[in-house]
Parts: structure tokens; C-alpha cells; sequence
């Protein structure tokens, strides 16, 4: 892991789940346990990971980064028990079984077009009826749009992303705020979370 990834976890890891995620997690209160399985794209060492197995959560967490998964693994507040099950892989090339929620906190923009294009749909095919999406896009004025290995979308294509969904939530943020890296950056964000008729 390179070191500016290792100062993104030191800094992120123990937060609060993002809200994105506490926003969907709470639309499943009256869901039945058997349908309680997620997939979270990105990992990272688990501040989102953690809060869905507190919640009875079954959890496939998924990193490209080794150390990242081993930090996760090693987190003191894990749920005795938890239903934790983790890989090491890219995710727009990981393949998981059906689930209810798809999470991904701020990592879906960081998969370049041509795999952002694959990996979407297969991701929506993946939730069962009812699952729920739960992520952040990127926009094409963040101060990183025009990067390659990045994907970025306009509000319209974001709508259209969506259009298979039924949309608990689109807000579009455009901001100036110091990284976890300590660099000053401007974002241009969209917080979505839909679930699938």
C-alpha cells in the first residue's frame, strides 16, 4: 500500500458510517434477516463495513488493497460473531452473489470508464428486489475531472444511471474542503442512494 493510501485510512478508518449509508441502512429497519446481505465496494479498513455488521449485517467487503482488508479484519470494535466475509480485488472485476445493498463510499469514480460501464449494471443485477444502492459520483467539475483512470458524470447522466431505480436520494454538492491527505481540493459530488423496484 502506498503511503498517501496508508494516511487516507489513518485518517478516515475510525469515522461514522457515511451518510449515504446510514441513510439506506435505515430503510431496511423492517427488513427480514435473511435478506440483511451486503456488498461493500471499497472497503477501505471498514468504518462502513462495521456499522452493517453492528446492524446484524451479513458482509462481503471488498478492497484492492491488502492492507486495507487486514486493518478491517484487525478492527477491536468488530461485532463479536459478525457475518464478516472479505477479498482482495478490484471490484469492477470481483463477482459476488445476490444481495440487498451494493455500498460504495466515495470509491465508484475512482474505476476508469470502460470498467465503471460494466461494473454498474452488473452491480444493479446483483440486488435482489427491494436492495438498495448506497454511493457517491463523481461530477464533471471536480478539480480531478479529465483523469483517466476516473469516471465523472454530468447530472444527466447520473439520472440516467438511476433511471432503473426507484431514488431515495440524489444530492448534488459542489464544496471546497482539505482532503485526508491535508490537500485542498474542490468536489463535485452526488450522494445517491435508490433501491430497485
Amino acid at each position: 500500500m502506498s503511503g498517501a493510501w496508508r494516511r487516507y485510512y489513518e485518517k478516515t478508518g475510525a469515522g461514522p458510517p457515511r451518510r449515504t449509508l446510514a441513510f439506506a441502512l435505515d430503510r431496511f429497519d423492517a427488513a427480514p434477516p435473511e435478506r440483511r446481505s451486503a456488498v461493500d465496494l471499497g472497503c477501505g479498513t471498514g468504518r462502513d463495513t462495521v456499522a452493517m455488521l453492528a446492524r446484524g449485517w451479513r458482509v462481503l467487503a471488498i478492497d484492492a488493497e491488502a492492507e486495507a482488508v487486514a486493518g478491517l479484519r484487525g478492527r477491536r470494535d468488530l461485532p463479536a460473531g459478525a457475518a464478516l466475509d472479505t477479498r482482495v480485488a478490484r471490484f469492477e472485476t470481483a463477482r459476488w452473489a445476490a444481495c440487498a445493498l451494493v455500498n460504495s463510499s466515495f470509491a465508484l469514480p475512482l474505476v476508469p470508464p470502460a470498467g465503471f460501464a460494466a461494473l454498474w449494471p452488473r452491480a444493479l443485477a446483483s440486488l435482489v428486489s427491494g436492495g438498495r444502492v448506497a454511493c457517491q459520483l463523481f461530477g464533471r467539475r471536480d478539480a480531478w475531472a479529465g483523469d483517466s483512470t476516473m469516471t465523472f458524470h454530468s447530472r444527466a447522466e447520473v439520472e440516467a444511471l438511476l433511471a432503473p431505480l426507484d431514488v431515495e436520494m440524489l444530492e448534488e454538492e459542489e464544496t471546497e474542503t482539505i482532503t485526508p491527505r491535508g490537500a485542498l481540493k474542490r468536489w463535485h459530488l452526488y450522494h445517491v442512494v435508490a433501491r430497485k423496484p
